[in-house]
């Protein structure tokens, strides 16, 4: 993608969601960190089945603590990986209560340091929670970097990077939830949705596939 070309492209993204939300769903800033840390290798849509009677039950850390992992593994049992899963999250609930006063730090390399949290789980609660520009790279955003050549790399680390380099500022902070609704719903993996693409002519993959004529740049 054209350096001439970002503008535009995250231009249209704004225009037609002003305000995008991550599909998670949550009542607080640990819930948040829990149903992130819970979504890994695991669907938005299969993760908000499984948690309201998991945060009906355990909405703090100490509670999430007092539950224990014998009966979070019963609740989360739909998700992927749930045994691991409910190790780490009780394991973080209590280094949250002992370390933390109960709270999510701010800080990535408090976030970092929790079992089960990685790099892409400390970027979205950074972003979700407390507005930082990050950049949390999944598939979606990995793939859509790569296909439009917005951000083309090898692996998350190098996609992450040409992001943090390439979006203007004043899209930063939403970037990547933009990203990851088009991948999820337009660019998809198998059979991107081009003919419904509304940045088709500014992607680097969309532009090649129109035809003859009617890919003139940005307007």
């Amino acid at each position: 993608m054209k350096t001439e070309a970002i503008e535009p492209f995250f231009a249209t993204l704004a225009a037609a969601n002003p305000s995008p939300r991550s599909e998670l769903e949550y009542a607080s800033v640990f819930e948040l960190l829990a149903a992130v840390l819970l979504s890994a290798q695991a669907t938005d849509v299969g993760v908000n089945k499984a948690t309201p009677a998991l945060f009906a039950l355990a909405p703090t850390p100490q509670k999430m603590v007092d539950l224990g992992v014998a009966r979070v593994t019963e609740l989360i049992r739909t998700i992927g990986l749930f045994r691991t899963k409910a190790r780490n999250l009780v394991a973080t609930s209590q280094i949250l209560v002992m370390q933390h006063g109960g709270l999510v730090p701010r800080s990535r390399e408090a976030l970092e340091a929790l079992p089960g949290v990685g790099r892409k789980t400390a970027n979205v609660v950074l972003n979700v929670a407390f507005g930082e520009p990050t950049m949390a790279v999944d598939t979606h955003v990995f793939r859509v970097g790569n296909r439009t050549g917005l951000a083309p790399g090898r692996n998350p680390a190098e996609v992450e990077a040409q992001l943090l380099r390439r979006v203007p500022p004043r899209y930063a902070v939403d970037a990547h939830h933009w990203l990851i609704l088009h991948g999820r719903y337009v660019c998809q993996a198998r059979a991107p949705r081009c003919q419904a693409c509304a940045v088709r002519q500014w992607c680097d993959h969309g532009a090649s596939t129109m035809p003859a004529g009617d890919n003139d740049g940005p307007a």
